[in-house]
């Protein structure tokens, strides 16, 4: 498609030819030819460029969740026909899959030794999955809980948040580092697995049920090709947005930490905002919620330590990460325990008081990446306003929980 914009008086049709951007030019006084972008005047050419980053942008996320729906469809429907259990398709299948492309991504930032877009987009995510994902589940409708979550899977989310921040406190995140939290991934995946069969008598109704699925994909054959086809839309949709987020870092001055934090994070959770509010609005809200806390547990040990073992020396923690995203990072999991516990349901007041403190969180980023004169304030409100009234109403669901209890076993 074209797309009508000036270089200096004449007016200009920008347009892609041959994998270039090119700008066919009609003066009034005749004669049209087709001018290549990087021979345009120096306002021509900064459009020319914006434009094919945005482009690029917007078809990599487009590539990404493709990739990620063809993967996850095509590995859950291999793990229920092979008899895996659907909790663990759900807490490894599903969460890693729509996990997919904050590893494409991650990986690819690495390997160019763009260690912090690889760190910014693992830690934007995980904040991005608990706060937004989780609140905007919420607002379609209140969240149940499942006690398996509860119990296990926030407290290995929780660990696995603490465990990374104590691995960056020196600065890096060596091999060795890397190596550990990819050890740990498979040792929780296993531990999964032997868990599910322990429990197999329990769910044997379940599992039939899943087996007897029927549809075009019910061939072994078809769903390695959904999985090999979607690993294939992941690595293109990854390239293009990684090459995109580095552009506009240069482009508007951001660090590219930032760029990972808010942008490249909140594109690479796509999936698992389709999964999570899908999922919300069919009733199975058990499974909103086990998404995100499987994702950020993957995030942290399969994304970070793949992401580690594949750069070419070691991940560098940016001071300012290492200062301020990291400790939110765990706080946003702690946050997790008081409102999972009390109740085991995410009530749509909680939900928005998740998507409040992302708000809170992504402008303190722009500010922060704007060098704003209004930074010294607002992070006052945050630490004085914003911080003891999150406080305030966590404590009054406690004990609101707490009474509720006492007065259930009175009863």
């Amino acid at each position: 498609g074209w797309s009508r914009t000036t270089t200096g008086q004449v007016p200009c049709l920008l347009s892609w030819h041959s994998g270039r951007i090119v700008c066919f030019i009609c003066p009034s006084t005749g004669g049209c030819r087709l001018v290549e972008w990087n021979s345009l005047p120096q306002s021509g050419l900064r459009l020319a460029r914006r434009m094919s980053s945005l482009f690029q942008f917007l078809l990599g996320l487009v590539l990404l969740v493709a990739g990620a729906e063809t993967l996850v469809r095509g590995a859950s429907k291999l793990a229920a026909a092979a008899g895996v259990s659907p909790l663990v398709v759900g807490l490894t299948i599903v969460a890693f899959g729509t996990s997919s492309p904050e590893l494409a991504v991650s990986v690819q930032s690495s390997w160019r030794g763009q260690g912090d877009l690889a760190l910014g987009n693992v830690v934007g995510s995980n904040i991005f999955n608990v706060l937004f994902i989780l609140g905007v589940s919420a607002l379609v409708t209140p969240l149940v809980v499942a006690r398996q979550v509860i119990r296990q899977e926030v407290p290995v989310m929780i660990l696995a948040s603490v465990l990374l921040f104590v691995i960056a406190m020196d600065g890096r995140i060596g091999r060795l580092d890397s190596a550990v939290l990819a050890a740990l991934l498979l040792a929780y995946t296993v531990f999964l697995i032997v868990q599910s069969r322990a429990h197999a008598r329990m769910d044997t109704d379940d599992e039939t049920s899943v087996r007897r699925v029927s549809g075009w994909d019910r061939h072994w054959t078809i769903q390695v090709a959904l999985i090999l086809g979607g690993l294939c839309l992941l690595v293109l949709g990854s390239d293009m947005l990684v090459n995109a987020a580095i552009d506009f870092a240069r482009a508007f001055g951001v660090s590219e930490l930032v760029i990972g934090l808010t942008v490249v994070a909140a594109g690479t959770s796509m999936p698992e905002v389709a999964t999570s509010v899908m999922a919300s609005l069919r009733g199975h809200r058990d499974i909103a919620v086990g998404n995100v806390i499987g994702s950020n547990v993957f995030n942290i040990l399969g994304v970070l330590g793949m992401s580690g073992l594949v750069a070419p020396g070691f991940l560098v923690v940016a001071p300012s990460a290492l200062a301020f995203d990291l400790p939110v990072m765990v706080a946003v999991a702690l946050l997790c325990l008081p409102i999972f516990f009390t109740g085991s349901v995410i009530t749509r007041g909680e939900g928005v008081l998740f998507l409040v403190c992302y708000v809170a969180y992504t402008v303190f980023l722009i500010l922060a990446a704007q060098e704003s004169p209004l930074l010294s304030i607002y992070r006052t409100l945050l630490i004085w306003v914003l911080m003891p009234a999150t406080f305030a109403v966590l404590l009054a669901v406690t004990a609101r929980a707490v009474r509720g209890s006492k007065g259930s076993g009175a009863a």
